[in-house]
C-alpha cells in the first residue's frame, strides 16, 4: 500500500519497544525487597514487579493490580510492562519517549515515501471509570493530540465551555478495532480524516496531578 499525504500511521508501541531495544528478560532481574513484599501481596512474580518498579515514578494503587504513574506521566497498570506477544520469559517496556519515537518515524517515512504523514503510537489502557481496555496515544507527532473546542458552539448555538476532544486517542481507538490482539498487525493506516497538519506531542493529553481526581 503506497502512502499519500495526509495518512496517519497508528503504530503498536510493541514493534517501536522492540525496536528500540526496550526489551528485558524477566529471568536476569533481581527483584527488591520491594518487590518480594508487593508480589506477596498481589500474588504476582516478584522479578515482573521490580521491572514494574524501576520503570515507575511512583505506586498509585496496590490492591489487586499495581497501578502507577510511569517515568513518562502515564497512570497505568504495570507501567505498560507487557509479556504478550513476547516469546519466552522477555517482556516489553514503553519507549523512553514516544513522542520523539512518532517524530523520527515520521521524519523517516517522508524521507523514504516522499510523502507527509503524520505518526501515532498506541498502546492498550484501561480507564478508572469504564469497564474495558482501549487504545489510546502514548506518542504523536503530524496529528492534533486535543482539540479544543471551547468558545465554539454547537449546531443548536449553544456555547461550548468544557469541550476538548481527545483527537489523538480516538484516532488510536478506531485503528485497534483493526489491529486485534493476535492478528499480527501492529500498524492501521487511517486515511481520509482531516486535520490540521501540527506537531502536538500526546504528553499534553495526561491530566496534570493537580486535576486528576483519581490519583
Amino acid at each position: 500500500m503506497a502512502l499519500e499525504d495526509g495518512d496517519i500511521l497508528v503504530v503498536a508501541q510493541k514493534i517501536v519497544s522492540k525496536s528500540e531495544g526496550r526489551v528485558v528478560r524477566s529471568a536476569r532481574i533481581k527483584p527488591s525487597s520491594e518487590a518480594f513484599a508487593l508480589a506477596k501481596k498481589l500474588s504476582g512474580d516478584p522479578r515482573l514487579i521490580e521491572v514494574v518498579l524501576r520503570e515507575s515514578r511512583r505506586i498509585v494503587r496496590a490492591e489487586r493490580v499495581l497501578i502507577v504513574e510511569t517515568h513518562h506521566g502515564f497512570v497505568c497498570a504495570n507501567a505498560g510492562v507487557d509479556h504478550s506477544n513476547v516469546p519466552g520469559d522477555f517482556v516489553t517496556l514503553l519507549p523512553k519517549n514516544p513522542d520523539r519515537s512518532a517524530r523520527r518515524l515520521a521524519t523517516a517515512l517522508r524521507a523514504i515515501a516522499g510523502k507527509r504523514v503524520a505518526v501515532i503510537i498506541s498502546d492498550t489502557f484501561g480507564r478508572p471509570w469504564r469497564l474495558g481496555l482501549v487504545n489510546v496515544a502514548i506518542g504523536a507527532a503530524g496529528v492534533p493530540a486535543l482539540v479544543d473546542l471551547r468558545g465554539t458552539r454547537d449546531r443548536q448555538r449553544k456555547l461550548l465551555r468544557a469541550t476538548v476532544c481527545a483527537v489523538a486517542d480516538e484516532l488510536a481507538a478506531a485503528a485497534g478495532l483493526l489491529m486485534g490482539k493476535a492478528a499480527g498487525t501492529p500498524v492501521v493506516v487511517i486515511r481520509g480524516y482531516r486535520y490540521r497538519f501540527v506537531q502536538d506531542p500526546a504528553a499534553r493529553i495526561v491530566r496534570p496531578a493537580g486535576e486528576d481526581l483519581f490519583r
